[in-house]
């Protein structure tokens, strides 16, 4: 769990102060930019970056782990794909307006789109899981507009000055939103208790959690996610929005909801559900995270 900023010393509250001056201007220089033209260039300027940040390094680490067989040019288009999505990404969410509308007129489809409206309507309580794929906001973007109220879990990010600021943003597309950890979950299943709707990010690796295979490799994965569908009956409904060809507009997809039986065969089903939507579109997961720490300790490759 990164460091709350009381606990910081002098010297990581100076790195984490300037870099976040560095970020957010450029996030405010690209503001100054037409919508489309901003996403553009963001994606192209962190795809230029990626191998001097070392984005391009974890990619080329996590992608020789799960398939070392790939051949370079495949690895190459990969880590610019990933690094030019996030870029993109990170344009998006601080956009306010014009990506929510972007995402409002997003097709959405899937038969977790009625299981959804039928879960309301019973005032069941519903977690939407989705993953750090396309652009995750579209999605609840797209579900808010519909009249779909949600609340949010997030894990906050090392950065304490930049977290403040980008929790500021994402609540301004629907609140409430809760922090990981002890409150934040005591808060969280008071929601479920409600009768809420929740999204959860559920493929980062975690600390404690059950080995499941996520690309033919072991990967550290919560449980927790549905354990609370068990506990609360809370519907459980696997959510994605892909990034269109135009690199601006999205698809929602809503698969059929996870069936009801244990923490562990569910969990899993929503990683090999994941894992086939991946395969299809490889260079809008973020291959960035660390998903099968420690597993892959062999030599990272280099960078470029």
């Amino acid at each position: 769990m990164p460091k709350p900023l009381s606990e910081l010393n002098c010297v990581q509250k100076a790195q984490y102060f300037a870099s976040n001056l560095v970020l957010r201007g450029v996030i405010n220089l690209m503001g100054t930019l037409p919508y489309g033209m901003r996403v553009r260039m963001m994606g192209g300027l962190v795809r230029t970056l990626a191998p001097v940040l070392g984005i391009s390094k974890r990619i080329k680490r996590n992608l020789s782990y799960i398939s070392p067989e790939m051949p370079d040019r495949d690895v190459a288009r990969t880590c610019g794909e990933v690094a030019d999505n996030a870029g993109r990404t990170l344009a998006e969410l601080y956009a306010g307006e014009p990506f929510w509308k972007r995402a409002q007129a997003a097709e959405i489809s899937g038969h977790g789109l009625d299981a959804l409206s039928t879960a309301k309507a019973e005032g069941r309580p519903v977690i939407l899981v989705t993953a750090h794929f396309g652009n995750y906001e579209a999605a609840r973007v797209k579900l808010i507009d519909m009249g779909f109220a949600m609340g949010s879990l997030y894990r906050r990010m090392a950065n304490p000055y930049f977290n403040k600021h980008y929790v500021e943003t994402i609540q301004a597309t629907g609140k409430p939103m809760f922090e990981q950890g002890k409150r934040g979950m005591v808060e969280m299943v008071r929601y479920l208790k409600q009768g809420g709707t929740l999204a959860v990010v559920t493929d980062l690796h975690a600390i404690g959690g059950a080995e499941i295979d996520f690309f033919g490799k072991p990967a550290k994965t919560s449980l927790v996610t549905a354990e609370l569908a068990l506990k609360y009956n809370a519907m459980m409904i696997p959510v994605y929005a892909i990034r269109q060809e135009n690199g601006l507009d999205f698809q929602i997809i809503m698969k059929e909801p996870i069936p009801h039986t244990d923490a562990l065969t569910m969990t899993t089903a929503v990683t090999k559900d994941l894992e086939e939507l991946v395969r299809t579109h490889m260079g809008q997961w973020f291959w960035i995270h660390r998903r099968w720490k420690p597993y892959h300790d062999q030599p990272a490759p280099p960078a470029g």
